[in-house]
């Protein structure tokens, strides 16, 4: 299924950080996914099994703005634009799920950007 080690270790630690980390209606889950050129996130209810909101650093504005996404710079742009449309949908508190990622790094600045931008976790 994985050819890359990484990645399968990866998937494992994110579902067993899944069984912890659970979204409701009223504090749904924020996923976070990264690769080296991007960043992507989600916001899922788990009760509903429903994607609420989602967003990625290919949209065409943000893509406008920064010329390489795969850096730090881009990862608080994108968290403060992801920020923004998540209160416009009216969602201000979330779980923060790390998606098997260390809390560091692109991961750890979008989550920094999202605190400054008014989301509550």
């Amino acid at each position: 299924m994985y050819n890359n080690k990484k990645e399968l270790l990866r998937t494992k630690r994110h579902n067993r950080i899944k069984i912890k980390v659970q979204g409701s209606g009223e504090r749904p889950r924020l996923v976070v996914h990264r690769s080296l050129k991007h960043i992507s996130a989600q916001i899922i209810n788990d009760s509903d099994n429903k994607v609420i909101f989602s967003l990625s650093s290919v949209s065409k504005a943000l893509k406008s703005k920064t010329p390489s996404a795969g850096n730090i710079k881009t990862a608080e742009q994108f968290g403060q634009m992801f920020a923004q449309k998540a209160k416009e949908k009216g969602i201000t508190k979330v779980v923060f799920d790390r998606a098997g990622y260390l809390y560091h790094g692109r991961v750890k600045i979008f989550a920094d950007a999202l605190r400054k931008g008014g989301l509550e976790f």
